[in-house]
């Protein structure tokens, strides 16, 4: 073994569509990884995968690496929806370069995969771990402290989602007032991050939540499809905010709470847990 390297996936917490149009997306980076090695003298052949070709030529190199993203599956191989090809670009730059790559480079790498596509808060959060403000515009990054009492959990759709699908459809739709309402709260939701007050985020969720929704029907998204809708309608009467992450239509979505949101959202939700 010559080099190894790992990164984390990632969850977008707010600004998922609206980081496009200038606003600030909050993500936070999950216990999840992405883990590349690479080998003097592989013992096998080794298909690569169309990211794992574009990385490689972005990287300037011709050894093919050994790359394990099982961990962002479900033992049967159905996809979460936490950052898998965004992890794997950074670790596998990292591995390449034996050192923390350069965001920028690693955006374009995995934005000319994703055929131009992408905002680059998943790379800057795998990149940076943590919980971050990420803005689109220069690439800005800034790191953030959880709020004090404030609780989580992820919950699993049970239906995968495909983040291209829903950015082409979107392309492909004239744009409707409430993309520019989107714009607006996602700005709320930072500053309530940016706050450190538990009890704002939370506050702060009703109105982007609605929003969101509105946002998803005026474009024909389905964000709220897989159940997030009826989990949101029932995590509401339990005084929980609960939101699908990131593109929605399925993947994962999160509970919020200053309550065990852990205990509470068992009871309401018919998501699963993505540590279950």
């Amino acid at each position: 073994m010559t080099a190894s390297a790992s990164a984390p996936g990632k969850v977008v917490l707010s600004g998922e569509y609206a980081v496009l149009d200038g606003a600030p997306a909050i993500c936070m980076a999950v216990d999840r990884r992405a883990n590349v090695t690479i080998e003097n003298e592989p013992t096998e052949a080794i298909e690569p995968s169309s990211l794992v070709l574009t990385i490689m030529r972005a990287a300037g190199v011709s050894v093919v690496p050994h790359c394990d993203t099982s961990a962002f599956s479900t033992p049967a191989g159905e996809k979460l929806g936490l950052g898998s090809s965004a992890a794997l670009t950074v670790a596998m730059l990292a591995a390449f370069d034996g050192k923390q790559p350069e965001l920028g480079r690693a955006i374009a790498a995995h934005r000319e995969w994703q055929g131009g596509s992408g905002s680059g808060a998943d790379i800057a959060c795998s990149l940076h771990g943590g919980l971050i403000e990420y803005a689109m515009e220069d690439a800005e990054v800034s790191p953030i402290a959880w709020p004090e009492g404030l609780e989580f959990r992820l919950l699993w759709s049970g239906a995968p989602s495909s983040t291209g699908e829903k950015l082409s459809r979107l392309a492909g739709i004239a744009r409707r007032p409430s993309a520019d309402h989107l714009v607006t709260q996602a700005d709320s939701v930072a500053a309530a991050w940016r706050s450190g007050d538990a009890y704002k985020v939370l506050s702060a969720y009703g109105e982007y939540t609605e929003t969101l929704r509105a946002f998803s029907v005026d474009h024909k998204l389905g964000i709220f499809d897989a159940g997030h809708d009826e989990i949101v309608d029932a995590a509401t009467a339990a005084n929980i905010v609960y939101k699908p992450c990131g593109a929605g239509g399925g993947d994962i979505g999160i509970a919020l709470s200053t309550n065990a949101a852990a205990g509470l959202v068992n009871n309401i939700c018919r998501g699963r847990s993505i540590d279950d």
